[in-house]
């Protein structure tokens, strides 16, 4: 029986992880590897990508890629192209926050912040939006973030704006380029355990303290427990696959019911 994605050659972006564990990136490249895709693996780390190649069983081509530089992504798409000769599916995972709210946050931090989250988006979409609408059709991917449709806990309102930037992007860029067959989705995470909670926000804003940030997270998911990228690369490979063929310009929010709880 063939997989879900068999023949397709996919772009995953962020395919690494800042550790050991299940990351959005990791767990796509994994997963569509599995179901029958081409994977090509980019990030800026390529240590990061040694675990995500050990894990991939199937067809896997890793590249270092800065996707906030214009000529770097430009070269990214066109090695994929060389690589496989076509790309199907664009999945961008690549993200993080940084913590403050309008008064707290430079000026500095704000652009890195729309670099990271957003121009990222904007300049891999730029560069295989043509390479589809010549080949007749696409999937694009984008991850956001609960952080961009609810306050979820911390103020961090450059990630926030970003993440919500991505959700309106994907959704012009999908009615834009409908004609051209080429679909586009998000995949709007919620407070995954996922490899940055030990990485990165812990000591944002638990004072390092794993367990205390996980119980706090944890206390405002209904079901009771935290998902992990494996949950994210579940959504995403709906919506790369053809099984959504008549899916465009919309979102699936994979948060255990965090962002429909009142309290």
């Amino acid at each position: 029986m063939s997989g879900r994605l068999e023949g397709k050659v996919a772009v995953i972006t962020g395919a690494g992880s800042v550790g050991p564990g299940w990351g959005n990136g990791r767990a796509a490249a994994v997963l569509f590897a599995r179901e029958g895709a081409k994977v090509f693996a980019v990030d800026l780390d390529p240590g990061a990508l040694t675990e995500t190649v050990r894990r991939v069983e199937g067809t896997i081509v890793t590249h270092t890629c800065d996707v906030t530089d214009n000529d770097s992504v430009a070269a990214m798409i066109e090695a994929c192209r060389s690589e496989f000769g076509r790309v199907d599916i664009l999945v961008n995972n690549v993200g993080g926050s940084r913590p403050g709210g309008a008064a707290e946050l430079s000026e500095s931090d704000w652009h890195a912040q729309l670099d990271y989250n957003l121009t990222s988006v904007f300049l891999t979409c730029k560069h295989a939006i043509p390479v589809m609408r010549e080949q007749r059709g696409g999937a694009i991917v984008n991850t956001a973030s609960t952080s961009g449709i609810r306050w979820t806990g911390s103020p961090q309102v450059g990630y926030a704006s970003a993440k919500a930037a991505v959700i309106q992007f994907s959704r012009v860029t999908a009615v834009q380029h409908a004609a051209d067959g080429i679909r586009v989705n998000t995949v709007v995470p919620g407070q995954l355990h996922t490899p940055m909670v030990e990485a990165r926000l812990a000591g944002q804003r638990a004072g390092g303290d794993v367990d205390t940030l996980l119980a706090q997270r944890q206390a405002r998911i209904p079901l009771g427990f935290m998902g992990d990228g494996r949950d994210t690369a579940y959504a995403a490979l709906f919506l790369a696959s053809d099984e959504a063929r008549f899916v465009t310009g919309t979102e699936i929010v994979v948060d255990g019911g965090m962002t429909v709880r009142c309290d």
